[in-house]
């Protein structure tokens, strides 16, 4: 049987299934991160009701990410792959979103959610090895690969014929995160898996395998957003 995150396998519960409360969903699937993939995970903020509004935990007005970032300065240190120590501090805010950081197990090439979807398809057809893949309520998509992504990838763009700063092609390295589902930001919705961890992909990729697909893609939204 595949191992998946975050989806039913035989009896067990996937987020949103009926029967499962948020807080629940939220400590299993993170418990799930560091069990299954060896991932470490911290909590961040979280959404608070306001009447017929949500806001951010941190009461900031003008919160860029709607619980979905760190709520301290020392999130780093935080982070753990320890199942123990996930449910200790879930059990304290059990609506605390889902952070992993990156360059760690992995770092995460971060493009507009057009670019990806054409990317994605371009790689299933040359059978590129794929890791897991999230999309954003912001419209992103993100491809998990080997750590190290972060040096390699500039020299990479550059060797295709592309200025790197011409595309939108984030780098998430170290010292940065990322948000995990079901992690919900803002009204908008809640981070999704385009392409869910299983054990057919425990392997991650490297950046070089990846790359001139999603920089193909990222050239042609840019040619697409100047014309509009």
């Amino acid at each position: 049987m595949e191992e998946t995150i975050g989806v039913v396998t035989s009896t067990s519960q996937i987020p949103g299934q009926r029967g499962t409360q948020p807080g629940e969903e939220l400590l299993d699937t993170a418990v799930r991160y560091a069990e299954e993939r060896h991932w470490d995970v911290f909590p961040g903020a979280w959404l608070e009701h306001d009447g017929d509004t949500l806001r951010c935990s941190c009461d900031a007005g003008d919160c860029a990410a709607p619980g979905a970032h760190p709520t301290a300065p020392g999130w780093a240190g935080q982070a753990t792959g320890s199942a123990t120590a996930v449910r200790r501090m879930w059990s304290k805010q059990p609506r605390a979103s889902i952070l992993l950081p990156t360059g760690r197990a992995f770092e995460a090439l971060d493009v507009p959610e057009t670019a990806g979807c054409l990317a994605l398809a371009r790689m299933e057809r040359m059978a590129l090895p794929l890791g897991p893949v999230t999309r954003t309520p912001g419209r992103r998509m993100l491809f998990l690969v080997l750590p190290g992504a972060s040096v390699k990838v500039p020299a990479l763009v550059r060797n295709l014929g592309w200025a790197p700063a011409a595309l939108d092609l984030i780098c998430r390295g170290e010292g940065e995160y990322i948000a995990a589902p079901p992690t919900r930001v803002g009204a908008h919705g809640s981070v999704q898996w385009a392409r869910r961890p299983t054990a057919a992909n425990r392997w991650l990729p490297d950046a070089e395998e990846l790359i001139s697909p999603l920089a193909y893609a990222c050239a042609r939204d840019a040619v697409a957003a100047r014309g509009r």
